[in-house]
Order: C-alpha cells, then sequence, then structure tokens
C-alpha cells in the first residue's frame, strides 16, 4: 500500500485542524483502510463523521467500486428494509416493480450507514446476518442472495444506553464496534477554531463574490470558548450568515454575541425528535475523552520504548550505553544490575499497583508523567476490585472510579471482564 500522510489526507478531503484526537482518528482510518473490518464511527451531531467512511473507502482495494452512504434516521421505518435490501414486484401496496437494495447495489464496494442507531430492531437482525454471512433476502421473497459489502457504521447515540433500553441489538453493536473511531467535538479543538473560520469565511466570499469578514482578537477569544453544541456544522452556518447578512467585514466581539449569546443553556445532546439522549454535565464527557486520548498517548510511548529498548539490546557496546546513559535513564528509568535479564529496571517496585489508586493513576497521566509499569494492567485490577465491591453494579463500580458508566462500559468489553 502507497505511504499515506495525515497532511495529504487533510488535503484530499478538505479537513482543517491539528488537533491531536483529529488526527488520531485520521490515522486510524488509514490503518484500517486495506482490511475489511467493519468500523464504528463516534462523534457528536455535526462533527464531520461522514469523512471517515470516505477515507477508509479510498485506501481500500474496494475503492473502484461502489461507495454509498445512507442516513438511516431519514428513512422511513416502513420503507427501510425496501431501501437497503431491496424488494420483489408486488410484495407490498405500490412495489410495481423489482427493486434491487443499497447492498445489492454496492456489491463489492462500501456502505456508510450514517445514524445506524436509529434502525428499527427488525432491520437490526438483518443488517447482522450480512455482517455474519453476507446473506440477505429482499423484501416479499424467499430466495437467500449474498453481497460481499464493507460497512461502516456512525451514530451520535449513546449506544451503551441504547442497548440497555433495548433499542439496540448488544450483538449488534459488537459486529459493528470491531474498530472504534472517535471524532472530537469543535469545543475540545479550541486552536483549529482559527483555521476553521478563515477557511469557512473565504469559501464563502468566494460563492458571494464579496470580501471575506475577518475578526478582532476579542472576537476570535470568544468563539475559541464558545461551546459549539452544533460543532464544525454550527460554526459553518454562522459564518455563512454573517458573511451575508454584515456590511462591516470585521465582526466585532458586540456583533458577534448578538448571532451567538454568552448564557446559552446547559449541553445536552439530541437526536432528530429532540429525545434527549445523553445529560451528562460537560466536564464529565470532556474527561472522558481526554482520558481516552491519553491513554492512546501511553499506549504509543510503551511502543516507542519497545523500539527502543530493543535497538539497545541488540548493540552491545558497552560505550554506546554509557555515552547514552543519562537519556536511558530518562526514558527507561533507574538503571539495574546487568545480571538481570533486563537491562533497565521498568518498574517501579517500591509501590505494588494494588497499593495505587485510580485517581493517582488519572492523575499522573494529566500532568504528563507516564509511569513505567504497565497501565492496562493496572487498570484491569481497578476495575475488577471495582466490580467485585459493588457485587458487579456497573454504575456503582464506575462511580467509585471516578469515571462514566459508559466509560466503564466500554472498559468491560475491551478486557472481557
Amino acid at each position: 500500500m502507497e505511504s499515506i500522510s495525515i497532511q495529504n489526507i487533510k488535503q484530499k478531503f478538505g479537513i482543517i485542524g491539528y488537533d491531536y484526537a483529529l488526527h488520531r482518528a485520521l490515522e486510524k482510518s488509514i490503518q484500517v483502510a486495506p482490511t475489511d473490518i467493519s468500523v464504528l464511527v463516534l462523534g457528536e451531531s455535526g462533527v464531520g463523521k461522514e469523512f471517515i467512511p470516505k477515507i477508509i473507502h479510498q485506501y481500500s482495494s474496494r475503492k473502484h467500486y461502489t461507495y454509498i452512504a445512507v442516513n438511516c434516521g431519514a428513512i422511513p421505518e416502513g420503507t427501510i428494509d425496501s431501501e437497503l435490501f431491496g424488494h420483489e414486484k408486488g410484495s407490498f401496496t405500490g412495489a410495481t416493480s423489482m427493486r434491487k437494495g443499497y447492498f445489492e447495489g454496492a456489491n463489492g464496494g462500501t456502505i456508510f450507514l450514517d445514524e445506524v442507531g436509529e434502525l428499527p430492531l427488525t432491520t437490526q437482525v438483518r443488517l447482522l446476518r450480512i455482517l455474519e454471512s453476507g446473506e440477505f433476502i429482499k423484501v416479499g421473497s424467499s430466495k437467500i442472495q449474498k453481497t460481499n459489502i464493507r460497512i461502516v457504521a456512525a451514530t451520535n447515540l449513546n449506544i451503551v444506553e441504547s442497548i440497555q433500553k433495548g433499542k439496540f441489538r448488544e450483538d449488534l453493536y459488537y459486529r459493528l464496534n470491531t474498530v472504534q473511531i472517535n471524532v472530537p467535538p469543535l469545543r475540545f479543538r479550541k486552536n483549529d477554531v482559527k483555521f476553521l473560520f478563515k477557511k469557512f469565511s473565504n469559501d464563502f466570499a468566494e460563492k458571494y463574490h464579496m470580501p471575506s469578514i475577518t475578526l478582532t482578537e476579542e472576537s476570535l477569544k470568544y468563539l475559541e470558548n464558545y461551546p459549539w453544541p452544533g460543532n464544525i456544522r454550527q460554526l459553518k452556518n454562522l459564518i455563512e450568515q454573517i458573511s451575508v447578512v454584515e456590511t462591516k467585514r470585521e465582526i466585532s466581539i458586540e456583533k458577534l454575541k448578538e448571532y451567538i449569546p454568552e448564557n446559552i443553556p446547559s449541553i445536552s445532546f439530541s437526536n432528530h425528535n429532540n429525545n434527549v439522549i445523553e445529560t451528562r454535565s460537560f466536564h464529565e464527557r470532556e474527561k472522558d475523552f481526554l482520558y481516552k486520548i491519553l491513554f492512546d498517548m501511553k499506549k504509543n510511548l510503551n511502543d516507542l520504548k519497545d523500539i527502543t529498548l530493543q535497538l539497545i539490546k541488540n548493540n552491545s557496546s558497552t560505550r554506546f550505553i554509557e555515552k547514552n546513559q543519562h537519556l536511558m535513564e530518562k526514558v527507561f528509568g533507574k538503571m539495574i544490575d546487568n545480571r538481570d535479564d533486563s537491562i533497565f529496571q521498568l518498574e517501579d517496585s517500591s509501590k505494588s499497583s494494588s497499593d495505587l489508586d485510580y485517581e493517582e493513576v488519572e492523575e499522573d497521566l494529566t500532568k504528563n508523567e507516564f509511569s513505567s509499569f504497565s497501565l492496562q494492567k493496572k487498570e484491569i485490577e481497578f476495575i475488577q476490585k471495582a466490580l467485585k465491591k459493588n457485587n458487579g453494579k456497573r454504575k456503582k463500580a464506575a462511580k467509585e472510579l471516578g469515571i462514566s458508566e459508559r466509560t466503564l462500559y466500554r472498559k468491560i468489553k475491551q478486557y472481557g471482564l
């Protein structure tokens, strides 16, 4: 496979931003693209989840076949099966001819199921069968058909909560969630706001044949600190509105507040029917997201340490080790006796993992002081201990660990607890 850089991806698909979590999502997309595994893209409405399946399709072996994007929430429940799987002539009122569904039409290619959490349970059963065997049956038919298709799904719903309420099948969730890619909300990408603003203001200036709008320093700070419940879509719509309405091209903070007032209600995320689906506080969600980023960073650092250690072990030169001893100690910690199997003491033996609590680990991570012991092993121990103490009750265990129930559920699944 050709070498692909993040910068090339961003240029090709018009993606703006330098945020770590955004780059991590793009990296994952590139990594999974050559495979056929299912991908679940998670993120709030308006963050740009639709770019991920396009990237995956473009850099896969299926790129010369059909790519179809389906908004599951926009198709009525009565016709969704027909749209996805097709129907036979006369199978229902109005079915005047046979129709191919998206899964048949995109055979060999990729199908993106946006808002997959909106699918009816009966349709979820059909989708699960395709994921497991590639088989489907048209509406009004008894003939089993096969399709060779790659599925990428996305949702802004709290799927775990939907599973608990019986609105989404747990087995389907596990099949879709082979690889999970999280697209960060705009409020976690403050440094990207200025770049997005410049991009959109130039685009609308060209579209409407007028000068680009600009911001005062105060106005920019105001935009960067705004929570953006509608994410990038909201920012884009705001810039278009201001570009058309305002005659003065430099936008003051007073003028900006006419469009986005300071006093906004507490953020909650809702589906298209305005039913609240997640009411956790902003700080809890922010904590969960940053927590995940820090764990990813920890894993990347450990991988780098492993590679470096192997290179050092393979270099038997005493002079090399002595010359770089200060750097090695900084990276790996205290040197130990050469009689041991390992050159370096990578674990702090003065304090066992059972003596540490969850908050200490999180505090260490937040300060970027990544400890040398296995974080994953400690995580498992903490979670098992909390679950045992609370008789398997996840809500109480999550509270004791200082994380959300959703994060705990994900960790239980990840470690097979």
